[in-house]
């Protein structure tokens, strides 16, 4: 297919598609149905899920467009430059159908009927200021508005990573509609959508952008491209998948009811799921290597256009799945205190056995901790390959960190911590100090700057990007060993005596910024003492262990001044749990602080030896490198007057050359 042609027709053949398979799916499912009370209007159901779409796409493609380019991209060069205004143009529908999008939710929420009087125009902007849907789609219409203007104004490597950080961000608000949130297992189906929606927009949006380049780049510079887009997509659509599978769950609450028209829209998703990923694999294993001819390129731009066949149904179905009702709906949170607050029931006591086998996944953190491992593994197997060896004692260090990271946000503490201060402060104290002294010792930027191979185009992979976060100015501040000490003191007492603690409860938005921000944190203090891996500077060994002694008496501050807490933290939580079993809030209270001055202490004790076996291993590697000096020489006396020699030869040398002029 002709280049200029395929950059029209590509984007055509998605948005074609799209709308077909959206229109449908509604009329398959129901979505579009008239309700038998409040009905707003054919133009209402059938224009929401329309205006989704457009959504989704126009966020695929500015989404897609801006990763794309930071990760397979040169900038200040034409692609580059095309790439960001692909974002831009897709920011610009991602406004102008996000505010259409929120206009008829709200028409289809209120029931409301348009007209031009003042009334309509306040409820409007009552429904968009304090509701949460409301709230959700002003937000993402504002971000859109402003990433248009971003998008187009960037040129430059770190802007750009600045405004696709904003773009995935804008995302968000879109994971907490649909049916989630009248579902018991809230929080999983906030996260799989989420998920859902950013790795699809990666994918998606790659793939219209590469269309959109083809005319612009070489042969051999669309083949690499290529390549590094297929290692995305990849990734993408695993995370698609997972995130995917786990969400249908929740929605069809049984195999049962696989064959309901829920079920089948299911079914029609997953079908152009796997023929995605079929044609992914098969375009990366045989067609990407015989671009070079063209007869293989002919061929590949049309398994290309048949992907996009493919991302169109899927596109359009899953806005049809968004407003069919699933057959699960109807198992809604119960009426117990605990399931109202938590949209869970209350789990039983808290049993020995129950420290070892009960569990409530994160999806989240469970792909982190997956990605985490998979990547440090696959990086010293390079290195073994290539003949270069790495210390096992940090491939296991960085592996008990990651399963810490696991037991910690999957396991019993995150079953047990909407419930039990004391499990919340047990998973804190882990996440700030236990496992970063793991994560820190498996010395991951190391292995990283050695294991992932080095580009010379001038684009930046992996490597580049990880180099760049450890050496740019702001990663040399945080990594101060007195800022680093100051963020982990300071953070632990704002968090617990301000609403962020309140935040970190009732959204689950904040409880991932929380396990997010203590593990950097914890990350960046011990990495300022103990890092094998470099930071810009270092105490001395001395000051080391007196700022250890300064954050170890802050920190046993910080718990005793919870043990003597009179009142109970976040009352209209943990007081209106409902429970019947263990101690009593404000007592479980008080263990959570002594856990805090007593347990929380250890790792810091430990930190502190580490420091101490490091000051003394330094001192030998100095004695010894003083003794090998003294070894060559002789002796201090003859190495000065070996000294003095050479000094008088270098003045003999320039009174010769001062002779000669």
């Amino acid at each position: 297919m002709n280049p200029r042609l395929l950059r029209v027709a590509g984007p055509v053949i998605l948005i074609v598609v799209s709308l077909i398979a959206v229109v449908v799916g509604l009329a398959y499912g129901g979505g579009a149905a008239a309700p038998q009370l409040a009905d707003p209007g054919p133009v209402v159901r059938w224009g929401l899920p329309i205006a989704t779409v457009a959504v989704n796409l126009a966020a695929a493609t500015m989404v897609g467009s801006l990763v794309l380019a930071l990760f397979a991209l040169k900038a200040g060069e034409r692609p580059f430059e095309i790439a960001l205004d692909t974002a831009s143009i897709g920011a610009a529908v991602f406004t102008v159908a996000a505010a259409a999008t929120g206009y008829l939710t709200f028409l289809n929420v209120l029931n409301a009927k348009p007209t031009l009087d003042a009334v309509f125009g306040q409820q409007l902007g009552r429904f968009l200021v304090e509701s949460p849907v409301g709230q959700a789609w002003l937000i993402t219409t504002i971000a859109g508005a402003v990433l248009t203007v971003l998008t187009f104004a960037v040129r430059s490597w770190i802007p750009t990573m600045l405004v696709a950080i904003a773009a995935l961000a804008s995302l968000i608000p879109m994971g907490t509609q649909g049916h989630t949130g009248a579902e018991t297992s809230h929080d999983a189906a906030v996260t799989s959508l989420v998920l859902h929606i950013v790795a699809a927009a990666v994918w998606l949006g790659g793939l219209v952008l590469l269309v959109v380049l083809r005319p612009a780049m070489t042969r051999p510079q669309l083949q690499t491209t290529l390549l590094r887009y297929s290692s995305l997509a990849l990734v993408a659509f695993i995370v698609v998948a997972i995130s995917g599978t786990v969400r249908a769950s929740i929605g069809l609450q049984g195999l049962q009811n696989l064959w309901s028209a829920y079920g089948v829209l299911v079914l029609v998703k997953v079908g152009a799921l796997i023929a995605m990923g079929v044609l992914g694999a098969w375009y990366r294993r045989r067609l990407i290597s015989r671009m070079a001819d063209e007869p293989g390129s002919r061929r590949f731009w049309g398994v290309v256009s048949l992907e996009l066949v493919f991302m169109g149904v899927a596109s359009g179905v899953a806005a049809a799945l968004a407003r069919t009702p699933p057959p699960g709906e109807a198992s809604l949170v119960g009426t117990s205190p605990a399931e109202v607050l938590t949209g869970s029931p209350l789990p039983p006591d808290l049993t020995l056995e129950r420290w070892f086998t009960a569990y409530n996944v994160d999806l989240l953190w469970t792909l982190v901790v997956v990605g985490g491992l998979f990547f440090y593994l696959a990086g010293v197997w390079r290195l073994l390959r290539r003949g270069d060896s790495w210390p096992i004692c940090r491939t296991v260090l960085w592996c008990l960190g990651m399963f810490g990271v696991f037991w910690v946000t999957s396991g019993p503490v995150n079953v047990y911590q909407d419930y039990l201060f004391s499990m919340h402060m047990i998973g804190h104290m882990l996440l700030s100090m236990a496992i970063p002294l793991m994560l820190v010792a498996g010395a991951p930027v190391s292995l990283a700057a050695r294991a992932i191979r080095k580009r010379d185009d001038g684009t930046r992979g992996g490597r580049e990007w990880i180099l760049w976060a450890v050496h740019n100015p702001v990663a040399k501040v945080l990594t101060n060993p007195y800022v680093a000490a100051g963020l982990f003191i300071g953070s632990l007492w704002a968090f617990y005596y301000t609403d962020l603690f309140r935040w970190s409860l009732y959204d689950h938005v904040g409880h991932i910024w929380m396990v997010a921000h203590f593990l950097v944190v914890g990350y960046l203090f011990v990495l300022s003492l103990i890092g094998i891996d470099p930071v810009p500077y270092r105490l001395p060994y001395p000051m080391r262990l007196l700022v250890l002694i300064a954050v170890m008496a802050m920190h046993a501050f910080f718990g005793i001044a919870i043990m003597m807490n009179s009142g109970l933290m976040v009352a209209e939580w943990f007081g209106a749990m409902g429970r019947t079993w263990g101690a009593t809030p404000l007592q479980d209270q008080y263990v959570g602080g002594g856990v805090a001055w007593s347990v929380g202490e250890i790792p810091t004790l430990i930190l502190a030896i580490a420091v101490a076996i490091q000051w003394s291993r330094s001192d030998e590697r100095q004695q010894r490198r003083r003794d090998r000096h003294v070894d060559r020489v002789g002796d201090l006396e003859l190495d000065a007057y070996n000294e003095e020699l050479a000094r008088l030869a270098e003045r003999d040398a320039r009174v010769a050359a001062r002779g000669r002029n």
